[in-house]
């Protein structure tokens, strides 16, 4: 895949992000390459070892979940890390924590960073046509993981490890100090041409690497490795790539896209017939996927229109109905963003019309709602979604959205306490949610410590004791006060040792 695109990102602290991964992953991940391709032997776990790897995804990812391209749907979440999870588990020796999250760019790509941390822009899932295509990238990104390439790549040669680990330390003060972002594009941006000549040719291999034991880990995910082939054709397409052709950086480290393509297809062919799954969530989050990356009233009428054309198509089959329900639910989800609640409806009931089940539908009946300000409407549906989809955390927040617009804090308090406990590592909106409420109903060293929880989940460490030193000025209390110092301590205790890391780098 092509490196991260940097013209999607708008702030200091995003480009802080962008230019961070550039180095670290001048190998930027093309996933699926030739058969036989080279193992690169043990990463070098003394130089760079999984825990402070996890560290330094977790401290760009700060920069990165408050920038405007990052998604924060929990559909798109939980359908990327679902895959992701479903496929990790298949990976050759296990792989470490997978976080998988949207970014908001039409470009064609996906990108490894430290940790285990892969973004998928909205142009993937838009220009896939399958979702076994959408699953070969992502397949190729975990493989990237599992085989610490990104580890390879930092301690590779001794030149270039000091300008990456320079730019990743820089990661790690963003994450201590306010407003350091600016200092880690600065410091990224003076390393980034040396580096990616540097490590042209450990790139190949890297990919080679990539692609072998992503084509098995799609193929024991039951996912058609079709997928893989199909996707080499669009990427070639994309980067107009051809025998011969030029293509200039990305042509240099990466074989040809027909060469690729070729190889996968020899090993599919060697494979024997078997059938496959392919979920009908895929076509709701590429539809969703549509209209969030259309940032402007043309891009959105575009892609209303591409999906006006989806409607209209005439074949059978429950495929079909499907893929029609989600190109209707995608038109009802833009005519929403416009707030045009009439046509929202309108196309729901269409999207509805023949259709079996889906949580996307009725999430959207509920927004629906809460957008024309009928939220005992929106409480009785949300309590229903959960019901009818107890897996889905859309149906939670959205409970407790109308909870709190209902001015039941009281009831809001109960039921978030809940969902967190349920909920506590997947999502941390449900902290600040509960925090809310807290502090409308006059708990107010409680909302401070829940708040500290958020930001502490979030990787805001100073923010985070911000809020348990202001809650420690709230109160009188012996019992409380001492609480609150050994959470204060835990804290500092955290911030001391990402300083001390950041000190490693410096040296």
């Amino acid at each position: 895949m092509r490196i991260f695109n940097l013209t999607t990102l708008r702030t200091a602290a995003s480009r802080c992000l962008v230019c961070l991964l550039i180095p670290a992953l001048a190998l930027a991940p093309a996933w699926g390459q030739p058969v036989g391709a080279p193992s690169l032997g043990p990463a070098s776990a003394v130089d760079l070892s999984p825990a402070l790897e996890r560290r330094l995804g977790e401290a760009i990812m700060v920069d990165g979940r408050r920038d405007p391209a990052y998604i924060s749907d929990p559909d798109i979440s939980q359908y990327l890390n679902a895959m992701g999870r479903r496929m990790a588990a298949n990976a050759p020796g296990g792989a470490p924590e997978i976080e998988i999250f949207g970014v908001r760019d039409p470009v064609l790509n996906a990108f490894a960073m430290p940790g285990g941390f892969i973004g998928v822009n909205t142009g993937l899932i838009v220009g896939t046509a399958a979702e076994s295509e959408l699953a070969g990238v992502v397949a190729h990104e975990i493989s990237h993981v599992t085989q610490r390439h990104i580890a390879r790549g930092l301690t590779q040669q001794t030149k270039s490890s000091h300008l990456l680990l320079a730019t990743l330390a820089a990661a790690v003060a963003a994450a201590l100090i306010p407003g350091a972002g600016n200092l880690a594009a600065g410091a990224a941006a003076f390393g980034q041409a040396a580096v990616m000549e540097q490590q042209l040719g450990f790139s190949r291999d890297a990919e080679q690497e990539a692609d072998r034991m992503g084509f098995e880990i799609l193929r024991k995910s039951e996912y058609d490795p079709n997928g893989m082939a199909q996707m080499f054709g669009q990427l070639a397409k994309a980067a107009n790539l051809n025998e011969g052709a030029g293509g200039g950086i990305y042509v240099s480290t990466h074989p040809l896209s027909i060469q690729r393509m070729s190889d996968m297809q020899n090993r599919i062919r060697q494979l024997p017939p078997a059938s496959y799954r392919e979920s009908d969530e895929y076509w709701f989050v590429r539809a969703k996927s549509r209209v969030i990356q259309a940032t402007d009233p043309k891009a959105l009428r575009q892609a209303v229109d591409q999906m006006q054309e989806e409607t209209r198509t005439t074949d059978t089959g429950s495929a079909a109905t499907i893929r029609r329900s989600a190109a209707w639910f995608g038109i009802s989800y833009a005519a929403l963003e416009r707030r045009d609640l009439k046509e929202a409806n309108r196309a729901l009931q269409r999207a509805e019309a023949g259709s079996p089940p889906s949580p996307y539908l009725d999430v959207q009946r509920i927004d629906i709602a809460l957008a024309a300000r009928d939220y005992a409407r929106a409480l009785t549906d949300s309590q229903a979604g959960i019901k009818r989809w107890p897996g889905r955390r859309s149906f939670v927040l959205r409970q407790a959205q109308a909870l709190q617009a209902l001015g039941k804090d009281k009831e809001a308090i109960a039921f978030l306490q809940e969902q967190t406990k349920r909920w506590m590592g997947s999502e941390p909106v449900l902290f600040q949610m509960l925090a809310k409420s807290q502090e409308r109903v006059g708990e107010t060293v409680v909302a401070r410590q829940t708040m500290a929880t958020y930001y502490s989940m979030m990787g805001m460490l100073p923010a985070a004791l911000a809020q348990l030193t202001q809650a420690r000025t709230l109160t009188q209390d012996f019992y409380i006060q001492s609480q609150l110092d050994v959470e204060i301590r835990s804290i500092r205790a955290r911030i001391d040792e990402d300083r001390r890391l950041l000190e490693r780098f410096k040296s």
